[in-house]
């Protein structure tokens, strides 16, 4: 089967029929589903939507249990957890939703780890990562722009000297390099290329 506008999230399954992965909806699969929107909703208490994906977490006083209920916890309650709790061995430890988020100082709130910096994330070689609150997502690195190309999205060098998006002098020329541009004073001009006399 072949689906000319590709699908970005999902398997092309007949002529421009696309089966989206689980998250993803749209005619392209491109688009991320807001499970938190849907009925039933899927989470007891609170719903926190996520790239393809969703954290259900609960009110203060409980804790989420792994059929993403709700069950009340009374020490829970005293500790005022910002997301939910658990009790072990008597002792009661906030939780965070998700693994890009760690306790505070305060041991109840949670915080926001920058993979990026940590060197946790893992982007391929020609994108760069954003830190999000939770979680962080790869993009593609400066010069080059996200393309559907032969069956797949790939991250594709722009030709600034083609969409005039180089900063070259009137009396130089530009040459295109991957990721980048160079500019070049063309003949009878000096200079860098950006001011040519």
């Amino acid at each position: 089967a072949i689906c000319g506008h590709g699908c970005k999230y999902g398997e092309c399954t007949g002529p421009n029929k696309c089966k989206c992965f689980p998250g993803f909806t749209g005619k392209t699969c491109n688009q991320d589903l807001n499970e938190c929107g849907l009925k039933p909703r899927p989470c007891e208490h609170r719903c926190m939507n996520t790239h393809g994906s969703y954290k259900c977490y609960c009110l203060n006083g409980y804790m989420l249990m792994p059929d993403g209920t709700c069950a009340s916890s009374r020490t829970c309650a005293m500790v005022n957890c910002q997301y939910g709790c658990e009790e072990v061995k008597g002792e009661v430890h906030c939780l965070c939703p998700s693994g890009g988020l760690q306790l505070g100082p305060n041991r109840r709130t949670c915080i926001d780890i920058d993979e990026c910096s940590t060197g946790k994330a893992i982007c391929s070689y020609n994108r760069r990562c954003v830190n999000t609150f939770g979680s962080y997502y790869c993009k593609c690195q400066l010069g080059y722009e996200l393309k559907y190309v032969s069956g797949h999205y790939d991250c594709v060098d722009v030709n600034e000297c083609v969409t005039n998006t180089h900063r070259c002098n009137l009396h130089a020329e530009c040459l295109n390099t991957k990721g980048s541009f160079k500019c070049k004073c063309k003949q009878g001009y000096r200079g860098s290329g950006f001011d040519c006399v």
